[in-house]
């Protein structure tokens, strides 16, 4: 496992703990003076109850990008990290900004590893999956947080696996993972106006009037994850996807 990143409470037992060594105990119907059984294979090691989550935001690195409609994934997965008490360090396995944390207190809060690629938005696959074999995590349990063109602005919607609706980075995500099968967090930003090209659309920063909205809608996408995470996707839907 990586160092933690700077700010984040380093977590004993995260695949580091070792194991008492294993005694030969010989059984009690064995005759005194018969030689013990040879022992058997050792037993593979349990898995962890329930591994980390990889939440990925979805953004463009650099100023310039900050508030671009695009790099609303990454908004998200910043304000987790706020709320989680992480800090977003640079990875070393990896082309990418992480913090890593739990959601919620005690060694059973469900593992947290937040990621911003620090690739454009068509090579955010190749930092995704390299922290996928970082971290051991599983397809199911990764999510990308991410702009959606044919959603109105202000409406989340939540779902696994599917297409990528011509969206670069999950394109990029479902490449490099060989699968579709991760869960996506989609933040409406609505069509553009008029006869504006999409591609000029998502690159643009979000108006003075979404601007008074957004900060709700960056927290709605955060509880979003956090009920994903906690609830399951199924009940998250019926949560966020209701009226």
């Amino acid at each position: 496992m990586s160092n933690p990143s700077p700010g984040a409470q380093a977590e004993p037992g995260f695949g580091g703990a070792e194991r008492p060594p294993r005694r030969s105990v010989v059984p009690p119907d064995v005759p005194a003076g018969a030689p013990a059984p040879a022992p058997g294979p050792a037993p593979a090691p349990a898995p962890e109850p329930s591994g980390p989550w990889l939440v990925v935001g979805l953004g463009n690195p650099g100023p310039e990008y900050a508030g671009n409609r695009h790099n609303v994934g990454f908004m998200v997965v910043d304000l987790l990290a706020r709320r989680i008490g992480a800090r977003f360090g640079r990875h070393r396995k990896a082309v990418a900004e992480v913090a890593e944390g739990r959601l919620g207190v005690g060694v059973d809060a469900p593992r947290l590893v937040l990621a911003k690629p620090m690739t454009y938005m068509n090579l955010s696959g190749g930092p995704a999956a390299a922290l996928r074999q970082f971290y051991k995590v599983s397809v199911g349990r990764i999510v990308a947080v991410h702009d959606e063109l044919d959603i109105p602005y202000g409406v989340i919607r939540l779902k696994a696996g599917g297409g990528e609706g011509g969206h670069n980075g999950l394109r990029s995500m479902a490449r490099s993972l060989a699968s579709k099968d991760f869960v996506r967090v989609r933040v409406g930003i609505g069509r553009p106006p008029g006869r504006q090209d999409p591609a000029d659309y998502v690159l643009r920063d979000f108006t003075a009037t979404e601007r008074k909205d957004l900060d709700l809608l960056v927290d709605r996408a955060a509880d979003a994850i956090e009920a994903i995470i906690v609830r399951g996707l199924e009940p998250a839907q019926n949560a966020f996807h209701a009226g």
